[in-house]
C-alpha cells in the first residue's frame, strides 16, 4: 500500500513571509516543503539560493526540506545546500558532467538523492543509476516557472517509473511536480506517484488546510483500491 506524501512548493509562496507560509502549510497538513531553485541559465528564471533553506532552519522549521536544483553546474550548490539544511536533493541529469558522482555527493553530506527528469527527458538516463537514488521526480510541465498546466502525456511516463522502480526492488519514492492540483491528484497517483509537489494550487487558496485535506480525500479513493 502506497505512503502518500504532499509536499507544498514555497515557489508560490509569499516571500516576505516564508517562515510564516511554511510553518502554516505544514500545520494544515503538508508532509515536507519543496524549494524550487532557478539560476537563470538552466531554466529562464531566478529565484532563491542556500540561505532561504538555513533561513527556514533558523526559523524553526524541522520537516524535510526538499531542494530540486535547476541550475548548472550542481555540485557546489549540492554542497550549500546540505550545508544550509535540506533533506533531499534533486538535479536534473542534463546539469551535470558525472551524474553519478553528483548524486554520490548528495549521499556524502547526509542528504537523500534524486534525479528530475523533464517531460522530453528520457527515463533511460537512469538505467545503471537506481541504486544510486531515493526520489525520482518527473516533471508534468517544462521547468522555470510556477503555475503551468499539467501535460497530460506524463501520465504514462509516471507509469513506466513506476514499473521501472518496482523492477529495481529499490524504495525510490515517485514524485511528480508540475501542475498538480485536487482534480489530477487522483489520476496522477493511479498512474503510480507516491509525492505531489503543488504550488499555486494550495497558495493560491485562502485556506491551505481545505485544499490539502481536498487532496488526501482524492488520495484515499486509490487506498480503497488496495
Amino acid at each position: 500500500m502506497p505512503e502518500f506524501k504532499i509536499a507544498p512548493s514555497l515557489l508560490a509562496a509569499d516571500f516576505a513571509r516564508l517562515g510564516e507560509e511554511a510553518e502554516a502549510v505544514l500545520a494544515a497538513g503538508g508532509d515536507l516543503l519543496h524549494l524550487d531553485v532557478m539560476d537563470n541559465h538552466y531554466v529562464p528564471n531566478l529565484t532563491i539560493g542556500p540561505l532561504a533553506c538555513k533561513a527556514l532552519r533558523k526559523y524553526g522549521i524541522t520537516a524535510d526540506i526538499d531542494v530540486h536544483l535547476m541550475v548548472q553546474p550542481v555540485d557546489n550548490l549540492i554542497v550549500e545546500f546540505a550545508q544550509a539544511g535540506a533533506s533531499y536533493i534533486s538535479f536534473h541529469p542534463e546539469a551535470s558532467r558525472h551524474v553519478d558522482r553528483s548524486l554520490e555527493l548528495i549521499r556524502q553530506h547526509g542528504c537523500k538523492a534524486g534525479l528530475a527528469i523533464n517531460p522530453a527527458t528520457s527515463l533511460s538516463h537512469l538505467d545503471y543509476l537506481w541504486d544510486k537514488i531515493d526520489l525520482l521526480l518527473i516533471m508534468s510541465v517544462n521547468p522555470g516557472f510556477g503555475g503551468q498546466s499539467f501535460i497530460p502525456a506524463t501520465l504514462d511516463k509516471i507509469n513506466k517509473a513506476r514499473q521501472l522502480i518496482l523492477s529495481s526492488g529499490k524504495n525510490i519514492h515517485l514524485a511528480v511536480d508540475g501542475g498538480i492540483k485536487i482534480d489530477n491528484i487522483y489520476e496522477t497517483a493511479k498512474a503510480g506517484a507516491d509525492m505531489f509537489i503543488a504550488g499555486s494550487a494550495i497558495f493560491s487558496q485562502p485556506n491551505y488546510q481545505h485544499v490539502i485535506t481536498a487532496m488526501r480525500n482524492e488520495l484515499k479513493r486509490i487506498l480503497n483500491l488496495f
